[in-house]
């Protein structure tokens, strides 16, 4: 394995829905859903969700870049989201279910910018990209009910996902599931 692995950490709505795409992935080694971007310190989830404190739900995803690149990982966020919603993401809404990429590097930030003016110009949505591409920021995982939703509740995670229109949205968009 290589010894330089680097992190990317996204925000896409409720991190149950953002784990299971990323973590199918050869060269993923780890994908953590937890919280960043706000103002309090070890922040638990019944705080995060009250959305006063500035924290997005987040996936931090640690890859080997041998294996997986940059540019793969953040073509698999955009196609999870509604990159147009700036309130929230399908049925989740507030702040702390808002999109973003927060990037650890310049490289990341070039990549990040460069393939959200990409898809500005694509012509898919009608409405403006409204993700945010923002600095990394303190990264708190998430208390341990809430790693791994997809395989601890399985049956959970498909009704949430069902219910909040995300894989028609992705279905349509995208023409993937």
């Amino acid at each position: 394995m290589n010894n330089k692995l680097e992190k990317a950490t996204f925000a896409g709505g409720c991190f149950w829905c953002m784990v299971k795409p990323f973590d199918q992935w050869d060269g993923v080694i780890s994908v953590i859903s937890g919280y960043s971007g706000g103002h309090v310190e070890n922040p638990t989830y019944e705080q995060v969700k009250t959305g006063t404190t500035g924290h997005y739900e987040v996936v931090q995803i640690t890859y080997d870049p041998t294996i997986i690149r940059y540019e793969t990982i953040i073509q698999i966020y955009w196609q999870q989201i509604d990159p147009t919603d700036p309130d929230g993401q399908f049925h989740d809404r507030g702040s702390q279910y808002r999109t973003a990429i927060f990037y650890h590097t310049e490289e990341q930030k070039r990549i990040a910018e460069t393939t959200k003016k990409e898809l500005e110009q694509s012509g898919m949505f009608t409405k403006p990209i409204a993700t945010k591409i923002l600095p990394a920021a303190p990264f708190y995982p998430a208390e341990e009910y809430h790693q791994d939703f997809y395989k601890k509740s399985p049956e959970d995670y498909i009704k949430d996902r069902q219910k909040s229109g995300r894989d028609e949205f992705i279905k349509k968009h995208w023409n993937e599931i």
